[in-house]
């Protein structure tokens, strides 16, 4: 799946989908359906998840290997 990279990064800080998803400001359904590729993530939403995890939405997209931003 496009998303699984954001479950996969969520999952290596040790954060909950409860946690994570209050953080978004969604409920932990939403979340659930980002990561498991069911409904489109929103723009803004991705942002907040490319700046929570330092990484590129290219990234989380799966567009790219390379998680870290140019800097």
């Amino acid at each position: 799946m496009i998303y699984e990279r954001i479950r996969h990064l969520r999952e290596d800080s040790d954060l909950s989908q409860t946690h994570f998803a209050k953080f978004l400001s969604l409920s932990q359904r939403s979340l659930s359906h980002y990561e498991n590729g069911t409904r489109e993530i929103p723009i803004e939403t991705l942002i907040k998840i490319a700046d929570y995890f330092d990484c590129s939405i290219d990234y989380l997209l799966g567009r790219t290997n390379k998680k870290q931003l140019n800097q």
